[in-house]
């Protein structure tokens, strides 16, 4: 299967999740290449009519040089003396994922096809055509500059070495922020699957220990009042449809009746991120961008902007991180309930040699989860021009990890709760049976004293590549 980009708002989630998990390629249509070769022309005869009447005209990165020198034009031996390669690739450490690098590659094209980076046509193919081969390692530490030009750098310079690129375009190769887009978008994805499970694992949790139901009541959505919240009620109550009847006679722990709560939060922070998903995957980030030619502007214009740094994704990425660790301690929390509550402390703790020592474990995903979780702050690091460094990379680094601990974390809790089902003889809700069936194929019930930790390790795997769907994402996985 190809994916067609015909304009940026081609470039969806939807369309990186094919081409950056699933592995696709990408086409670029005919009116795409046709609309590039005409900005690029006009653009060339902007600036030949700039140069014209000012000699000193300043068009960044075309005829100055980038950062610092943008308030200089170059003189003709300088721009003689101007690298042919990208003179970026500087960043170094562990390798982004081969999704994420993927998704980069796709997002970079979003300045491309519309025109407003003004390169060739062949450029952007060559870019496109980037996703047929094996791609270039691009570290995801390393990154603390303005804008993404580090990472970009290394990215493209094997790029800039077949082609004979114009000034223009080697700006246009490393400057904007397809890495931001790229980033929010992957936790976007990893966060749908996320969803999905955590609130699955916790109906297990709360049917293995017979919690009330009533938490989760209809009733609710009126008064509470809020879409986010209303979906988690009414996802809860599918999971449970079909439960037992006997439940606790009394109000259940805060753990069990917050969740509509904690996990509505969840979904919030969700549809903001796959929003700025969205936003970010189309949106024109180049500097300079080009802008069209018009009536009134016939050859068009080029105007500098901070288009490269994208405020909305770090933030949408620490939402997500943040809901993804208090997930992490309401897990640590249930934990700690089903270890010592009536109805199934003496399924599970029987014994200090089989389940019990899952809580210490436990505690370490929330804990760690903990350290990960924060704001991703504006950084004080940088100089002269470029005086405030994007904080696309850091926060991703963060929500990923925060990601894996939930993974982790979830897992447990499975365990847990479909050991308990099993030793009390009872059979899940029908919406749970299939996670029921799969947490016991790799995490079978405990009928004799055995370590637990290789099964744990096990059913994160099996729920990390639940989340990870996709040839490319599955291979990540299995890498890490």
């Amino acid at each position: 299967m190809t994916v067609r980009i015909a304009t940026r708002g081609d470039i969806t989630l939807q369309a990186l999740q094919r081409v950056a998990w699933d592995g696709e390629a990408v086409e670029l249509a005919p009116e795409a290449i046709e609309r590039m070769q005409r900005s690029h022309a006009s653009f060339a005869a902007f600036v030949a009519a700039r140069v014209a009447e000012d000699p000193g005209a300043l068009i960044y990165g075309t005829t100055t040089a980038p950062g610092d020198g943008a308030a200089v034009a170059l003189t003709a031996e300088a721009q003689a003396r101007r690298p042919t390669r990208l003179w970026t690739a500087h960043a170094f450490g562990a390798p982004l994922p081969d999704r994420v690098v993927r998704a980069i590659v796709l997002a970079r094209l979003a300045n491309f096809v519309d025109g407003h980076a003004a390169v060739r046509a062949e450029v952007a193919t060559e870019v496109a055509g980037m996703l047929g081969s094996p791609l270039p390692e691009v570290p995801g530490q390393g990154n603390g500059g303005s804008g993404e030009i580090v990472a970009l750098g290394r990215l493209f310079y094997d790029l800039s070495a077949r082609l004979d690129l114009e000034p223009k375009e080697r700006m246009a190769l490393i400057n904007g922020s397809p890495c931001a887009a790229a980033l929010v978008a992957d936790v976007a994805l990893a966060g749908q699957a996320r969803l999905a499970l955590a609130e699955s694992v916790f109906a297990l949790t709360a049917e293995a220990a017979h919690a009330p139901l009533e938490a989760y009541s209809e009733d609710l959505e009126a008064l509470w009042g809020d879409e986010h919240e209303t979906a988690a009620l009414r996802s809860l109550r599918a999971l449970l449809a079909g439960s037992a009847d006997d439940r606790q006679a009394h109000q259940g722990a805060v753990s069990f009746r917050i969740l509509p709560r904690v996990l509505g939060q969840v979904r919030r922070a969700q549809a903001e991120a796959e929003r700025a998903a969205a936003v970010s995957l189309r949106s024109v980030t180049d500097n300079p961008v080009y802008l069209l030619p018009t009536g009134d502007r016939p050859l068009g214009a080029v105007i500098s902007t901070g288009g490269y740094h994208n405020a909305r994704a770090p933030a949408a990425m620490d939402g997500v991180g943040s809901v993804w660790a208090d997930l992490c301690q309401l897990a640590q929390r249930l934990t700690d309930k089903l270890l010592q509550h009536p109805s199934t402390a003496t399924l599970l703790a029987r014994d200090e040699w089989t389940m019990k020592p899952l809580h210490m474990v436990q505690t370490w995903w929330a804990e760690e989860a903990r350290a990960h979780a924060g704001p991703t702050l504006l950084s004080l690091g940088g100089f002269g021009q470029n005086d405030v460094p994007s904080m696309g990379f850091l926060a991703w680094r963060r929500a990923d990890a925060i990601g894996h601990c939930l993974d982790a974390a979830l897992a447990i809790l499975a365990a847990l709760g479909a050991h308990a089902l099993h030793a009390a003889d009872r059979p899940p809700p029908p919406a749970l049976a299939p996670l029921v069936d799969e947490v016991r194929a790799v995490f079978p019930p405990v009928e004799a004293v055995r370590p637990l930790g290789l099964d744990g390790d096990a059913l994160a795997s099996a729920f990390a590549r639940r989340v990870f769907r996709g040839p490319v994402a599955a291979a990540d996985i299995a890498r890490s």
